[in-house]
């Protein structure tokens, strides 16, 4: 019975099952690399990518608000082995990058490898069969686009079998995550009475809905992220000419002015890039190197700091040449740059000097039908000449820009390992989120993630980390694919030891220390997101691994080519010694290197010779 390759178990029996080698979860960017890189390293094709959602792609299959770009320049938010030599602009929109993935996915032919609208309910380890049993839920077309919270609606309006059509368990050698660390959108500030009362449309900006018309309507946009920066200068622009778009920071974000490419990028670039060799590349070191030099500003030492402070100067002084003076005092920080997610200004800046776009501090305090209560205000910077006073303001659409729920990693994946515990609460256990290297946990052998946690980096491609990830985890089940290793599973003190040391790492850097309220630590200060290092370091942590620390159990075939290899590994080192032996007494120089090495290969083929002579003389 061959373990790599796809089968159908049991036939006609009520417990039949589907065998897959490998199953990955998940069809986002990570998922892509995981299947492009099993089919072009390892030539292996006998896998299946599940993925909720109706489409491929991930973060940018689903987000689709107005403005949504790339902030980093495409060059570097790609595929090393995959590189696009047509990106029409350094920071091209989502579409742009959704098309980019589809034709990733289509070169490397892995699209039949990849089944939509199937949530992973859970996955489950067989000790005695060591195989992962995972339960899949088939979902009606689209609904798994669909919140958690939208879910839970649906089903409680129309019933389970409007979303969820049956249930099928399979059966996986190797189970890998590529579910993304940014799922769940956030719902609306459960502490502010009238939401039920609201009688125009609340929408998050993650699952944004094109049959919402802002035209002539009076928009409300709760955040100041990365999306709302992108999002808010288009609001008032065609085709969504919003009559009016207020705009509810809780405190100022880091703002970066964003790389631009000149006028005649779009132009030329496709064709350099197409025809220079090398150019494409020099570009995406380039970028890189630009990106690995910001690791100065995340430290904990006094030069650091001192980095730190001359960023902060700079972007004050550029947020003051750039947006209106009212807005001077509350788009200042007072908190280190660094310690949350900066703002790359795509325009949002530019934006403001809008009429119909209001910046304001004032806490959103309650909700009427068509209106909402802002303030009064609190202490902090406020807009100058506004008043203290709460007001009420007119309100059609709100925006939820508030980001994500990131408390609980790989919701709503399941995973129980070995002693039948679920990894969440290990991770409780263990006081919060962690994995060695981001992508294995003791006690789940046969597992690996991919971004799982502390792979952020605050200043680095996200799509550069998932490649250094999915490297090592081939490394880690090609033996399993060849049939030599049954079980692949890191040990526990090493998971611990690495544990340790993230936080202890973490707490030196600028995300503990900025002075800032951030979605990377949990309430009992536990960092299980970001990355201490620099990626240059994990990088080659992810190119040599340590195997020793991991528990590997061989398979009886690896077992025995593991002792023929010794064997052969010491009757090479013998000989080596004894041709050198051999060597020195047939008078060759010592110091002579190449004619030590002939006289050393020719007495230890003399010696071999022998050996095999003896032998055959026995028998």
């Amino acid at each position: 019975m061959s373990l790599t390759a796809i089968r159908k178990e049991n036939g006609y029996d009520p417990d039949s099952y589907t065998y897959y080698p490998i199953i990955v979860v998940g069809a986002g960017e990570s998922g892509i690399a995981m299947g492009c890189r099993l089919q072009e390293k390892l030539g292996f094709d006998q896998y299946r990518i599940y993925e909720r959602q109706a489409g491929i792609g991930g973060t940018w299959w689903i987000n689709r608000y107005p403005g949504v770009a790339c902030d980093l320049p495409a060059a570097f938010y790609s595929f090393s082995f995959a590189p696009n030599p047509r990106w029409t602009t350094l920071h091209p929109p989502g579409s742009e990058i959704v098309n980019y993935l589809h034709n990733v996915c289509e070169k490397y032919k892995i699209v039949d490898k990849i089944q939509l609208n199937t949530h992973v309910d859970e996955a489950r380890w067989l000790e005695e069969e060591e195989l992962w049993e995972v339960t899949l839920i088939h979902m009606r077309p689209g609904t798994g686009d669909l919140s958690e919270r939208a879910l839970q609606r649906l089903v409680e309006e129309h019933g389970v079998e409007h979303v969820y059509l049956h249930r099928e368990v399979v059966r996986a050698k190797v189970l890998v995550s590529a579910v993304g660390g940014l799922v769940q959108p956030k719902s609306f500030p459960p502490d502010i009475p009238g939401q039920e009362s609201f009688k125009g449309q609340i929408i998050h900006s993650a699952r944004w809905d094109d049959a919402v018309d802002l035209n002539g309507k009076d928009v409300i946009v709760v955040g100041t992220g990365c999306s709302a920066a992108q999002a808010v200068p288009c609001l008032t622009k065609p085709p969504y000419n919003a009559k009016r778009v207020t705009q509810l920071m809780r405190s100022a974000p880091w703002v970066m002015p964003r790389l631009e490419a000149p006028k005649s990028w779009e132009k030329w670039s496709p064709a350099l890039f197409s025809y220079i060799p090398g150019l494409a590349l020099l570009l995406r070191f380039c970028i890189f190197a630009l990106a690995e030099y910001d690791w100065r500003l995340f430290g904990g030492t006094d030069y650091n700091a001192k980095e730190r402070k001359k960023l902060e100067a700079s972007l004050t002084q550029y947020m003051k040449k750039n947006v209106p003076s009212k807005y001077h005092d509350i788009l200042t920080p007072d908190y280190a740059v660094g310690c949350k997610r900066r703002v790359l200004d795509g325009g949002w800046f530019e934006a403001l000097h809008d009429e119909k776009i209001e910046l304001t501090t004032f806490p959103l305090t309650s909700i009427q039908p068509h209106s909402i209560t802002l303030g009064p205000a609190t202490s902090g910077p406020m807009v100058k000449g506004e008043s203290k006073e709460a007001r009420q303001i007119p309100a059609d659409v709100i925006v939820l820009a508030n980001g994500f729920d990131v408390g609980e990693w790989l919701h709503p994946l399941r995973i129980r390992g070995r002693n039948g515990k679920y990894l969440n609460e290990v991770w409780n256990e263990r006081g919060g989120a962690q994995a060695y290297l981001g992508l294995a946990m003791d006690g789940f052998p046969n597992f690996f993630l991919i971004f799982g946690p502390n792979t952020v980096t605050g200043h680095s491609s996200v799509i550069m980390a998932s490649e250094n990830m999915v490297n090592y985890i081939l490394k880690m089940i090609k033996p399993i694919l060849q049939g030599n290793v049954g079980q692949m599973e890191v040990k526990r003190d090493v998971e611990l030891a690495y544990a340790q040391e993230m936080q202890k790492a973490l707490k030196k850097t600028v995300f503990s220390n900025g002075g800032c309220r951030n979605w990377y630590r949990s309430e009992n200060g536990w960092n299980s997101v970001t990355y201490p290092y620099s990626q240059i370091i994990f990088t080659l942590k992810c190119m040599f691994p340590k195997w020793g620390h991991w528990d590997i159990k061989y398979t009886t075939r690896g077992f025995w080519r593991r002792r023929l290899k010794d064997v052969l590994q010491l009757m090479a080192l013998a000989l080596f010694a004894v041709g050198i032996s051999k060597a020195s007494q047939k008078g060759y120089d010592l110091r002579d290197g190449p004619a030590l090495i002939r006289g050393v290969i020719r007495q230890g083929n003399q010696s071999a010779i022998n050996g095999l002579e003896a032998l055959r003389s026995r028998f």
